[in-house]
């Protein structure tokens, strides 16, 4: 059912107001829409603006029936007057498994935003995501960019719930009756974040007597534009140009800003503390080249920085 007209009406009108960030978006849009309340209010919503969204389920495969949560979502794309699109993924093994089934996600979601001619991404990232985000990255010592937890925008993704609760995405689907998704690994505190929902978060809101999620997700909102304007000044300073990236001059800046040029050069996976100092090591000339995660290096010769593969060990 394409570009249908969803039968909702007013009745999503008191939580329209809370949608952002879709400013300057055409439809059609990519809804990562795993059944889960979240993601089929921001279906719902997507339709109400008039996006045309394809639900676009992805089954990590990690669990038995994890495939049948995709008739839910077909089901619901169906009834809201949207496209559907089920994509199956191999999660990679490793360590980290959230990171890992995270990335094979979003790769699978662009995937399917090119070949539907989409102009984005939209991910149903609410406020209780962004202050457990912010958590998240304090406990593993992140820097101002990870305080300023997840991005509203971020290439062709966007994240349209940030202003709404966990709870408002509840109530739209059961104002609309929608069936929805419970993913048993939300519940289990084996997760971190899960732990942080449910016990963390929830000690500290007794402490401080206080809702902490909205004081989180300020501060995150915050802290970003402020990480975002630093990113800007780092990239005007170094390197000069995508194929002259001095040494010298990196080793003399600043340090604050030395580190946050070379995050911004060197991209994704955002470098770790210890090798964004190692990279700066190399700029100085204490070392020649440097490992990174991701089967890169850096090396310098001739007075120039180049990121290039590892060289495998023999």
């Amino acid at each position: 059912m394409t570009g249908a007209t969803p039968t909702t009406g007013p009745s999503l009108s008191s939580w329209r107001g809370r949608v952002r960030h879709l400013e300057g978006i055409d439809p059609p849009v990519v809804v990562a829409c795993s059944g889960g309340p979240d993601s089929l209010a921001l279906l719902a919503l997507a339709a109400d603006a008039g996006l045309d969204p394809v639900a676009v389920h992805v089954d990590h495969g990690l669990r038995a029936g994890s495939h049948r949560e995709a008739a839910v979502v077909e089901s619901a794309a169906e009834r809201l007057g949207a496209r559907f699109a089920a994509v199956q993924v191999t999660v990679p093994p490793g360590s980290n498994l959230e990171a890992r089934a995270r990335d094979a996600r979003y790769a699978a979601l662009e995937r399917a935003r090119a070949r539907l001619g989409a102009t984005a991404v939209l991910v149903g990232h609410t406020a209780d995501d962004q202050a457990e985000t912010v958590l998240l990255n304090l406990l593993r010592g992140g820097a101002l960019a990870g305080l300023g937890g997840m991005p509203a925008r971020r290439g062709h993704v966007v994240r349209p719930l940030l202003g709404m609760r966990r709870a408002d995405t509840v109530a739209l689907c059961e104002r609309l009756d929608l069936a929805r998704v419970d993913d048993p690994m939300n519940t289990d505190p084996a997760y971190r974040r899960v732990w942080l929902r449910h016990e963390v978060l929830p000690a500290l809101e007794r402490g401080s007597g206080r809702d902490l999620v909205p004081v989180l997700a300020r501060q995150a909102e915050v802290l970003r534009s402020e990480s975002d304007f630093l990113d800007e000044l780092a990239r005007a300073a170094w390197p000069p140009d995508d194929d002259d990236a001095p040494a010298a001059s990196l080793a003399a800046m600043p340090t604050v800003l030395a580190r946050r040029a070379v995050r911004c050069w060197i991209g994704p996976p955002p470098p770790a503390f210890d090798e964004v100092e190692r990279v700066l090591a190399v700029a100085r000339g204490d070392a020649r080249a440097t490992e990174l995660a991701g089967g890169r290096r850096v090396r310098r010769r001739g007075g120039q920085l180049a990121i290039e593969p590892s060289v495998p060990e023999r």
